[in-house]
């Protein structure tokens, strides 16, 4: 787990509210206070299109499976589907009461799932120029903080401090109570674990089928802040961000921390592994920082 600093960009749009890779990680996509959502080439640090339309913060963004559109989730209550090469909106989609926090493509691309701050989740269907929801979950009592989706499942975590999984092939849902607010929330790759980031300050990794609870990470600093982990090398390692300006990384089995990195003096509130190589992304403030093995080694996947 040798990591290094390899770049850091200065988004120069507020401060970042969440970075994210497209899905082969060759560019990555920056969110900002400033109601813009920039796109990148975190390689190089150049930034290739900006996109503006949002009345808002955004707080979220995901590029689809081919990489031609980008979702937007915003404060202003809404969700916006723009077009990558031209930079302009596609679609708007309203229908949220409160500020939409989070945002994922299903596997197609055809659906669009958002969470909002009115506690529900919604899901689009993008492909047809219908502008209202074609499913709404209401079950949470607080804001959606997070969303996983898969080929048939959409999971939701909320400040509620319960995990929902729907079923939407057998239209069931189960819930699974940890009792404090979720503040972000992954799944592994093998699809079996899931990982929830606690306003208590505590990580907790959670079996997907049984609801049961497998183990802990503690040591990062949490504050306030809603801060992201995710999920490395090959499902070995689990990275979350700190309010005093680091990344902690700790051995998935062992539960024990593993490697400190010093980002920077701000709060590290959002990350992004890269889909397939070993580069991290990191927001903090203004800016994106890029870690990952040295260059010679970067293409591979740490094992």
């Amino acid at each position: 787990m040798d990591l290094v600093a390899k770049r850091s960009i200065n988004c120069e749009q507020g401060a970042v509210r969440a970075v994210r890779y497209n899905v082969d990680g060759s560019y990555c996509l920056s969110c900002g206070s400033d109601k813009k959502i920039k796109l990148w080439n975190p390689r190089t640090g150049l930034l290739l299109k900006t996109y503006g339309g949002h009345a808002d913060e955004v707080m979220d963004a995901a590029s689809s499976c081919e990489s031609s559109y980008i979702v937007s989730a915003s404060l202003d209550k809404s969700v916006i589907y723009w077009d990558v090469s031209t930079g302009l909106p596609v679609r708007r989609l309203r229908g949220h009461a409160g500020g939409v926090t989070c945002i994922r493509f299903n596997e197609e691309s055809s659906i669009v799932v958002s969470g909002s701050k009115d506690n529900m989740v919604a899901c689009w269907d993008i492909r047809t120029r219908k502008l209202d929801a074609i499913q709404t979950m209401r079950e949470a009592k607080d804001c959606i903080t997070a969303l996983v989706v898969s080929e048939h499942r959409i999971i939701s975590s909320s400040l509620d401090g319960s995990i929902r999984q729907y079923d939407i092939r057998a239209g069931e849902m189960v819930c699974d109570t940890i009792g404090v607010p979720i503040t972000h929330l992954v799944q592994t790759r093998d699809g079996q674990c899931l990982l929830a980031a606690c306003s208590d300050g505590t990580i907790r990794l959670i079996d997907n089928d049984s609801g049961e609870l497998l183990s802990e990470y503690k040591g990062h600093r949490v504050d306030d802040y809603h801060i992201e982990c995710g999920i490395i090398s090959s499902d070995t390692k689990i990275v979350s961000g700190s309010a005093e300006g680091s990344a902690i990384v700790w051995d998935l089995l062992e539960g024990t921390e593993v490697r400190r990195l010093r980002i920077g003096s701000e709060v590290v509130h959002s990350l992004a592994p890269h889909p397939t190589g070993s580069d991290i992304l990191f927001a903090r403030k203004r800016h994106i920082d890029v870690w990952g093995l040295p260059d010679e080694e970067s293409e591979e996947i740490i094992e």
